[in-house]
């Protein structure tokens, strides 16, 4: 029997993370082995590009030696204590002087524990009940945040999953990214008891969609005007798209910062932070409920303070803007040269290709992405060992490892299979 099959019998589907199972592409998934800088290769030993980084964590490639390094140390003295290290210390540090907004921070364990606990903290703030989020913005699989809610669910054709109760999303209220009158028509009579807006400042759970110009600044007018908290789910942008995430780049200040993937090296991390003010709500100090017994994990913190460390040095930015542009660019090239219409947005370490004749803008553009001519390019470009995530609606990740021949080599591929559409 195959690990595949032995995989079903474990797990649903195969999988402990829907997005892995390829079913949106169809085939059988990969079974990974091992990886390194920029490479993956399977129990086979055929060797990939990998352009799913982990989906977006790693920054630096798969197992950077600093990383590797600072993990084994933090090994030989422990795995946990359930007690406060000063490697957590140092990590927060280090997230703090990086992220403009954020003056004290909570560890946690995943992304979706960041934003549960981040709105319950901005609920305890503001002592309001409802919050709004936008369609196709993916903020981790709480219950009342699972309505039209990204990659995942759209790659499985799912709107809004069964076993959340009625009356645990009666409180949120969801918009159109990009459309600031969507806002307004949403929180119309309900101004006063909207305790937050939450939004991934680039959107990266519906491929990549860049906000509007207006847009991030405008939802910060209204957060002002009606006293609510704005909430950034950085856990995808931070420290990716700038060393102070996107609210660096578009210089917006956010109440609340969720922060994931890249602050843990590779290793399981969610983080959340903002105003001391709202910070200190927080038990022991303050009246709102948080814990967890391996947040602050020393090993996890090890790594991440390897990672943040050399994101930080000289240069490190420039140099991935510059092969981001040179892939994504080059996308757009191939794509005029063959006078085929398809859609490419990228910022800073990440973008997407859109098979699809509109420009994309929000959830609504993508009703006419042509799933299986994803299907075929992706499984095209596997043929010739890159990897792709297996899903039209996630994004492509950059990393510090790739190399330039690499990302030519995966243009000259794709170029290949767009002669191929009539």
């Amino acid at each position: 029997m195959d690990l595949y099959e032995r995989a079903k019998i474990c797990f649903p589907g195969g999988v402990n993370s829907p997005v892995r199972a390829f079913t949106a592409v169809g085939g059988k998934p990969l079974m990974i082995d091992r990886g390194k800088g920029s490479k993956i290769y399977d129990i086979n030993n055929n060797e990939y590009i990998d352009y799913v980084m982990s989906y977006g964590p790693l920054i630096l490639g798969h197992c950077d030696d600093n990383v590797i390094k600072f993990i084994s140390n933090a090994l030989k003295k422990g795995t946990s204590f359930g007690a406060t290290n000063e490697l957590e210390i140092r990590l927060a540090e280090l997230i703090i002087s990086s992220v403009p907004s954020i003056e004290m921070i909570r560890f946690v364990n995943s992304g979706t524990e960041a934003v549960m606990s981040a709105i319950r903290l901005a609920r305890a703030y503001t002592k309001r009940d409802k919050i709004l989020k936008f369609e196709g913005c993916y903020h981790g699989h709480s219950d009342y945040l699972l309505s039209k809610a990204g990659s995942g669910l759209m790659s499985l054709n799912i709107p809004t999953t069964p076993g959340v109760p009625e009356s645990l999303v009666k409180d949120t209220l969801t918009a159109t990214y990009n459309d600031l009158i969507s806002v307004e028509e949403q929180i119309k009579g309900v101004e006063n008891n909207i305790a937050c807006i939450i939004v991934e400042p680039v959107a990266g759970n519906m491929g990549v969609v860049l906000p509007d110009e207006n847009f991030l600044r405008g939802l910060k007018s209204i957060c002002e005007r009606i006293g609510a908290l704005l909430i950034f789910d950085e856990v995808i942008t931070g420290f990716r798209v700038a060393l102070g995430g996107a609210q660096e780049r578009y210089k917006i200040m956010p109440d609340l910062t969720c922060l994931g993937k890249i602050i843990g090296g590779g290793l399981p991390i969610g983080a959340f932070g903002g105003k001391k003010e709202i910070l200190e709500l927080l038990a022991p100090i303050g009246p709102v409920y948080q814990a967890g017994t391996l947040s602050g994990n020393p090993v996890v913190m090890s790594a991440g303070i390897a990672t943040l460390e050399k994101i930080r040095g000289d240069g490190f930015y420039s140099e991935l803007k510059d092969k981001t542009i040179r892939l994504f660019e080059g996308m757009k090239d191939n794509l005029r040269s063959v006078n085929l219409n398809f859609q490419v947005n990228y910022t800073t370490g990440m973008g997407n290709i859109f098979f699809c004749d509109r420009e994309v803008r929000n959830f609504n553009d993508l009703k006419d992405v042509n799933r299986d001519l994803y299907s075929r390019y992706f499984h095209h470009m596997l043929s010739k060992g890159i990897y792709l995530a297996p899903s039209q609606f996630e994004a492509t990740f950059l990393s510090d490892s790739h190399q330039i021949a690499e990302l030519d080599k995966t243009l000259d591929y794709q170029m290949d299979f767009l002669k191929t559409i009539k």
